[in-house]
């Protein structure tokens, strides 16, 4: 959070909705908004939750100053008129954030309809809080469920994020690097993201080494001599095997001086076919214990067929196709009303229609209930209303096909995901440090069936409505199509 204020970093039809609400006198009725999304990303069968801490950060930072109503005030209508009256700007300025917000913690596995986050309060905060809440978990969690399947591609060997310079600016590389590494990886090269979040960061010498010296032998023994504790050579400027070969030399001067080449890494080329070379030349050359790092464009696609074929690599460089999500750009989180009333009065429950039905919102005051099996293993989670309650053995319904319906058994243990973050505006939740949300992702990703883990045809993970709440959302459907 670099800005002093953010609160502008939002889309003006937050601001003119939000300047309507307080102009019919609406601003201070109650509301309930919900954060989910409709589809796993990536074509995968899990998603990892992500960004909560800067959503804290932001919320807990979250006015209006004087410099950000004096621009609001320069904002003029298709008339040449003020876009706001001046009132407004009055109720801005004294604004301070009020609402309860509720969340489930970074590094959960999440699905698709489950709130990823749930708003309550007056309806002109709630409203406000839309676009900023969406863009600050949209992208983290897109690129946290990016590294998690990268890493699991690997199985567990290390995966570095290299993405820093094909980043989407300074805060998408930022952003980007703890997303990654919460997802799995092991460290970064983002110098500014190890300062800033805590991640090691790793990192040795480019092409332009080698090529600024008069040959690449020369080049290698130049950087042990100045780097002899972070030897990894770069060895595919001119010929790779030859590369190998010389910097096994360089790693034998090394050695004499009390030192030990980590390693080399390879950036082009066939990269099975080089790799499993290499590590003849190396273990020729007495260097067994040397890794083969790999980079050029990887993915987990990439790295899963590379591991099929034998390749003898490693740790794996990981760059643009994680930090930006190559394969799809944007999560598509969404953020829908779901229930609103007048103070001291019953909730009055919402439903958005669509002709699509994934794109229908849920109605209510929602919480997710994850069961897990005897074994530990999770199995199946609940979605349900917290006024209504949820059952011992409670029926859900899928709410893409009300046909596909599933009985939870008696006792069987189950924790709800969504915990208190705000009451009344205040911060009552503590964010766990980085390396604890990123064990936490690991730990969940353990606990799920391998089959929801698969990249291609990944196995739907159950996931679905109460029985009561998917009868309300039916009824409210119908109501609003006029059939009921």
């Amino acid at each position: 959070m670099n800005s002093a204020s953010l609160a502008l970093l939002t889309d003006l039809y937050q601001l003119t909705m939000a300047y309507g609400y307080w102009k019919l006198g609406a601003a201070e009725k109650q509301a309930v908004f919900q954060l989910s999304f409709r589809h796993n990303p990536f074509g995968g069968g899990f998603t990892i939750g992500c960004g909560l801490e800067a959503a804290i950060e932001y919320l807990n930072s979250q006015r209006f100053t004087e410099d950000d109503l004096a621009y609001l005030a320069t904002l003029t209508g298709n008339d040449g008129q003020p876009l706001f009256e001046s009132g407004f700007f009055d109720y801005l300025g004294k604004l301070r954030f009020s609402c309860d917000v509720h969340a489930i913690p970074e590094g959960t596995v999440v699905f698709p309809h489950e709130p990823l986050l749930r708003v309550t309060g007056p309806m002109l905060q709630c409203q406000i809080l839309e676009t900023p809440l969406l863009n600050l978990i949209n992208f983290q969690t897109l690129i946290a469920t990016k590294a998690a399947r990268i890493c699991l591609a690997a199985g567990g060997q290390p995966v570095l994020e290299f993405g820093l310079r094909r980043a989407q600016g300074i805060d998408g590389a930022l952003t980007a690097s703890r997303a990654a590494y919460i997802g799995g990886c092991t460290a970064t090269s983002n110098v500014l993201a190890g300062k800033k979040f805590g991640i090691p960061i790793r990192g040795t010498h480019a092409h332009s080494w080698i090529m600024a010296m008069p040959s690449e032998q020369e080049a290698f023994d130049a950087y042990a001599e100045v780097m002899p504790n972070n030897c990894v050579f770069l060895v595919d400027t001119y010929d790779t095997l030859q590369g190998v070969r010389n910097a096994a030399q360089t790693g034998k001067k090394l050695r004499e001086r009390g030192h030990e080449m980590t390693g080399i890494r390879l950036d082009s080329g066939d990269l099975n076919y080089l790799s499993v070379e290499s590590r003849k030349i190396l273990d020729q050359n007495g260097f067994p214990n040397a890794a083969i790092v790999a980079s050029n464009d990887l993915d987990e696609h990439i790295i899963a067929s590379l591991k099929q074929q034998g390749a003898a690599i490693n740790v794996w460089g990981v760059g643009t196709r994680l930090v930006t999500g190559h394969d799809q750009p944007a999560l598509g989180g969404v953020y829908k009303l779901s229930a609103i009333r007048q103070a001291g009065e019953p909730w009055e429950f919402k439903v958005k229609l669509s002709e699509q039905a994934i794109k229908i919102s849920t109605p209510g005051i929602l919480q997710v209930r994850r069961f897990e099996n005897e074994n530990g293993s999770f199995s199946e989670d609940v979605i349900y209303d917290e006024e209504l309650g949820l059952p011992d053995a409670p029926l859900m319904i899928d709410p893409e096909d009300l046909t596909r319906r599933r009985k939870i058994k008696p006792g069987q243990r189950g924790t709800d995901l969504l915990v208190p973050v705000f009451r009344a505006g205040k911060c009552v939740y503590q964010s766990p440090p980085l390396p604890a949300v990123r064990e936490r992702a690991q730990q969940q990703l353990q606990r799920f069936h391998g089959g929801v883990k698969r990249f291609v045809n990944p196995h739907r993970y159950p996931v679905g409505l109460e029985e009561k709440l998917h009868d309300r959302r039916l009824k409210l459907i119908l109501k609003a199509r006029g059939v009921a």
